[in-house]
């Protein structure tokens, strides 16, 4: 299994993945900060840690390999997508037939850097995702919501994408 973990930062879940996956398995860590993945290498390197590779992405772009991922995981980053339709648009090329998408946020606005879950719903499906499971995290009001991605047949162009219209906590 090849798991992408988006947004992957210092590293804290890639290194968890890293032994779940097992050698068999891999991680692609991707992040648009450069120095957060240099330092990761480094990190990766001396933990010995041979099943993890890197992608530097942009903004908009996770710039991931096509049908390479099995999962991905965002893990309190989403908030932080300047171009959240751009980006998922982008990123669903990177998923393979039956890869899921895991999105952990917390209920607050974005600008109190969180997603509330109605507008993560209505970003995702607008640009052809569907929801297959959310489940309320104990304690700080979070949320891990699972999602398939479009079937690429069905994928829309980017012109066809049409904007959540105003939801709480809206960018």
């Amino acid at each position: 299994m090849t798991v992408g973990d988006i947004g992957a930062g210092d590293g804290y879940h890639t290194v968890r993945l890293s032994h779940l996956v097992g050698p068999a398995g891999s991680v692609i860590a991707q992040d648009v900060t450069r120095d957060y993945l240099i330092e990761l290498a480094r990190r990766t390197e001396r933990l010995k840690l041979t099943n993890v590779q890197f992608a530097l992405g942009e903004p908009h772009d996770p710039r991931l390999p096509a049908s390479s991922l099995d999962a991905a995981i965002l893990v309190h980053m989403y908030h932080e997508i300047a171009q959240p339709y751009a980006f998922l648009y982008n990123l669903a090329p990177a998923l393979k037939q039956g890869a899921r998408v895991g999105i952990v946020d917390l209920e607050l606005p974005t600008s109190k850097h969180g997603t509330p879950i109605e507008l993560l719903r209505c970003e995702l499906t607008a640009v052809g995702y569907r929801e297959i499971a959310t489940y309320k995290l104990a304690g700080d009001g979070g949320y891990l919501a699972v999602f398939s991605p479009p079937e690429p047949a069905a994928r829309k162009s980017p012109g066809d994408i049409v904007a959540c219209r105003n939801p709480a906590g809206a960018r």
